[in-house]
C-alpha cells in the first residue's frame, strides 16, 4: 500500500534527537537505548520508539490545529526519516562542518529553552500572582462614553450650529442636515467608546463635558470641526477573573523569564566585540539663501499630494476614531 507522506522530513528541530535512536559510536547525538518491546518499527536493526511516534503525533496535531493523521502515515514518515539518517551516517555527513554547526545550533536552542522551562517549573506563576495582576489592571479601567457629533468643514459653520443648539435646536436633526460624517444620517451617533478609541482633541472634549451637554466651542481634529454632545457615561465592567485567568498566566511567565535573563546578564561578564554601526551620513548643508534664486513651488501630482488639507472633502470614514485598536487588557 502506498501512503501519502507528510512533508515534514527534517522539518522540526524538536524531533531531531528522537531520530538518532541508535549507533552512538557513529554520531555525536546519543539517545536512550530502545528495546523491541518499546519500539513501533525497526529499520535495518535500528528501533523507532513509541515515544518518538507519540511526539510526532502531538506536534503534527498542534501544527495542523487539531487535524489528526493515521498512525501508519506518521510511522512511514519516521521510517523514511530514519533511512535518510542512516544514509547520511554512511556517507559521513555527520562529520561535515555544516552539519556539525547546524546540530550545535539546534542543541543550543533546545538547551536555552530547557533552562527557561526549568526555571518556570521551579518558580511557577501562582494563582495569587494572577489575581494580583488582574486586580491591578481591572481596578481602574476608567469610563466609557456615549456621544454624538456633527462634523463640518469650517469653524464658522460649527459656531452657527452651536448657536442653533443654544436656541433649542434638535442635535440629531442638525446632524442629519449638516454633518459630513457618515454617521450624520444616524443623528451623529457614535455609540459607546472609550477615550483611547478617539483622536486626542475629540476624546479630551468628550471627557470634559457633562452628560447631556454639548460643546460650546467647536473642536478641531484632522477630520474637520466637531460639535459634540455627550449623552451618557458609565464605568467599564471588567471581564470575569476566570475568563481571563489563562490569558494572564503566559504574560506573567514571560515577565518572570525576562527577569531571570536580566539577572543572569547583570551577573555575567559580557564583552561585546561587534564594532558599532557607522552613523548615518550627514545631510548636505543647506544652500545659502543669498546665492540661490527663488524657485517656484513644485507642483504635486495627485499621487504626491497630501492625503488631506484644510478644505479637502473628508474621507468616507471621517469619524474621530483612531486607526489603532485598544489593546485587550490584560492579556498580551
Amino acid at each position: 500500500m502506498k501512503l501519502k507522506l507528510i512533508p515534514l522530513i527534517l522539518a522540526s528541530a524538536t524531533l531531531l534527537s528522537g531520530c538518532f535512536e541508535e549507533k552512538p559510536q557513529e554520531t555525536a547525538v546519543t539517545a536512550p537505548t530502545v528495546s523491541k518491546e518499546d519500539a513501533v518499527a525497526s529499520v535495518n536493526g535500528v528501533y523507532i520508539s513509541k515515544k518518538t511516534l507519540e511526539t510526532l503525533e502531538k506536534e503534527i496535531t498542534e501544527r495542523s490545529q487539531g487535524q489528526s493523521f493515521p498512525k501508519e502515515q506518521l510511522l512511514e514518515e519516521l521510517i523514511q526519516r530514519e533511512l535518510l539518517i542512516q544514509q547520511a551516517l554512511q556517507k559521513g555527513l555527520d562529520k561535515s562542518p555544516e552539519v556539525i554547526e547546524r546540530m550545535a545550533t539546534v542543541k543550543n536552542s533546545l538547551l536555552s529553552q530547557a533552562a527557561l522551562q526549568d526555571y518556570l517549573k521551579a518558580n511557577p506563576v501562582t494563582d495569587a500572582e494572577i489575581k494580583a495582576e488582574y486586580d491591578s489592571k481591572m481596578a481602574n479601567m476608567g469610563e466609557e462614553y456615549k456621544a454624538r457629533h456633527i462634523l463640518v468643514k469650517a469653524e464658522d459653520e460649527a459656531k452657527k450650529i452651536i448657536a442653533e443648539l443654544e436656541k433649542g435646536g434638535d442635535f440629531q436633526e442638525l446632524a442629519k442636515k449638516h454633518s459630513i460624517d457618515p454617521m450624520g444620517s444616524e443623528g451623529g451617533d457614535l455609540g459607546w467608546f472609550t477615550a483611547d478609541r478617539m483622536v486626542p482633541p475629540f476624546s479630551e472634549a468628550v471627557v470634559a463635558l457633562e452628560n447631556g451637554k454639548f460643546s460650546k466651542e467647536p473642536v478641531q481634529t484632522q477630520f474637520g470641526w466637531h460639535v459634540i454632545l455627550r449623552e451618557e457615561s458609565r464605568a467599564l465592567t471588567p471581564p470575569p477573573f476566570d475568563a481571563v485567568k489563562e490569558q494572564i498566566r503566559p504574560m506573567l511567565q514571560r515577565q518572570k523569564a525576562q527577569t531571570m535573563i536580566e539577572n543572569l546578564r547583570n551577573s555575567a561578564k559580557v564583552e561585546v566585540l561587534l564594532p558599532p554601526e557607522p552613523k548615518p551620513a550627514e545631510t548636505a548643508p543647506k544652500q545659502e539663501a543669498a546665492s540661490a534664486e527663488p524657485q517656484p513651488a513644485a507642483t504635486s501630482t495627485p499621487e504626491e499630494a497630501p492625503a488631506a488639507t484644510t478644505e479637502a472633502t473628508p474621507a468616507a470614514d471621517s469619524s474621530p476614531a483612531q486607526e489603532t485598536q485598544p489593546q485587550a487588557a490584560p492579556a498580551e
